[in-house]
């Protein structure tokens, strides 16, 4: 008998979670004003809303964890973290900050200034509100295949690049600080970027004196899809793909909560020694002295071993392929999802699954909700509210991808687990034709307004 797939790891310790009644879960989300992020966790049952700092820390991290040197400056944890950002990315300079979006405030605060542009394949929310809150507009490239969610490609992520090239040609130099790359491309649908594509982009790049950053979240998963669907990579290690990927790149954003495995942190990486001395001024005026940078040496030290953690094949298979087997569940039921599956969350396509509600009563939210009301699971809306209003109109962007994603925690969820969740999905799929009507906003930020807006029923 062929032995089945299974985990790369062991539970040690547990945490309870609470059951709840629909009508329970009615009136909790109408208090929530229909806003997923306004719920408190012991209203949800199965949390989805993010794979963002709620992954199962490991034996060994949190053994780092109690090694932490939280001196000021120069701490033995900053010097730790160093080497396993060296080692893994190439990067020889860093800064440490909180985390993702925090690095992103200090590298674009010496980077982007008022009118640039910023081409890139798919920005997601923190970076397009940093872009837009100075001022300056992000482009996005992706490849048109990424926007049809029945397609089987392989690189959904890549920059198209005619698309990014007309871009480069129509702006001088002067006026585009940056490329973007997103690795991998979370609004797409967690897709990854080929080696091909980001050899190709650094290439182009060079040609226009344009520096290349990738927002590196998900970079491990990202080199997993390599190793498994690009030719010549099957026999590499992770880590010498990571390598390679790194190389084509001039420096990169990572919010650590993600492929590092921890509760916080973050760092940016750079090649340019100007650049990082110039970007330090704002880490210290933002986030703490440059050797801790708004973290505690436990969390530098548990981030540190979480790198070489999630950069495991045994590890990625793991969590690669939990997130296929919810994927599989409900593509075999016939709900529409991105197809091939990313790699830290199932996006369903809200437009097909719900395709009576007309896009201005944000069609994925409705559909969050209901999944809500349903199972107790709580996902996010990567759709019209996630793309904000159009900064010069104030009129809503209605997106070509309209998702509801359910992103996976690392380490934290059975496949048990992954069965409920169909299970709610498919539920809420049977009854889909009695869902009538969405969602109004009645009140919303300027900028990231998904986090906090306020709706009601239509």
């Amino acid at each position: 008998m062929k032995l089945p797939f299974s985990e790369s790891y062991k539970i040690k310790m547990v945490e309870p979670i609470r059951r709840s009644t629909r009508e329970q879960r009615m009136q909790w989300i109408k208090e929530a004003r229909y806003n997923l992020f306004n719920l408190r966790s012991d209203q949800v049952f199965i949390d989805l809303l993010t794979d963002s700092g709620t992954g199962a820390m490991s034996q060994q991290q949190w053994s780092e964890m109690m090694l932490g040197d939280e001196s000021y400056a120069g701490a033995s944890s900053y010097y730790k973290l160093k080497n396993a950002i060296s080692d893994i990315t190439g990067f020889e300079y860093f800064l440490p900050t909180h985390q993702g979006r925090a690095a992103e405030n200090v590298l674009f605060s010496a980077l982007i200034k008022e009118g640039d542009i910023v081409p890139g394949n798919s920005h997601f929310d923190t970076t397009k509100g940093h872009i837009e809150f100075r001022k300056a507009h992000a482009i996005d490239c992706t490849i048109d295949e990424a926007f049809n969610t029945t397609l089987d490609h392989p690189f959904k992520g890549d920059i198209d690049l005619e698309k990014l090239e007309r871009v480069l040609k129509t702006y001088p130099a002067s006026q585009i600080p940056a490329i973007i790359v997103t690795i991998t491309c979370n609004s797409s649908g967690g897709q990854p970027v080929s080696i091909k594509n980001m050899k190709a982009v650094k290439q182009m790049a060079d040609q226009y004196g344009i520096p290349v950053f990738y927002d590196s979240a998900r970079f491990a998963e990202n080199a997993y899809f390599i190793k498994i669907r690009e030719a010549g990579y099957g026999d590499k290690s992770i880590r010498e793909i990571v390598r390679e990927m790194f190389s084509y790149a001039d420096g990169m954003t990572m919010s650590s909560k993600k492929d590092a495995i921890v509760n916080m942190g973050g760092f940016i990486g750079f090649r340019s020694e100007e650049l990082f001395k110039k970007a330090t001024v704002f880490n210290i005026l933002f986030e703490g002295y440059i050797s801790y940078g708004g973290m505690s040496g436990r969390d530098m030290n548990a981030l540190a071993q979480g790198l070489y953690e999630g950069t495991e094949f045994d590890y990625l298979e793991t969590r690669v392929n939990q997130v296929a087997y919810l994927g599989q569940r409900l593509k075999d039921y016939g709900i529409p999802v991105q197809y091939p599956f990313g790699g830290h969350a199932i996006f369903v396509d809200a437009k097909r699954f719900l395709p009576q509600l007309p896009k201005e009563q944000f069609v994925a939210q409705t559909l969050a909700v209901e999944l809500y009301i349903e199972g107790g699971v709580r996902g996010v809306e990567i759709g019209t509210l996630l793309a904000d209003r159009d900064p010069e109109s104030g009129l809503n962007r209605y997106p070509d991808l309209e998702l509801l994603r359910l992103a996976i925690p690392r380490r934290v969820y059975t496949n048990n687990h992954m069965d409920y969740i169909a299970a709610s999905l498919i539920n809420v799929f049977d009854r889909r034709e009695q869902i009538t009507s969405g969602l109004r906003i009645v009140s919303e930020a300027p900028i990231l307004r998904h986090f906090t807006v306020e709706l009601e029923k239509i």
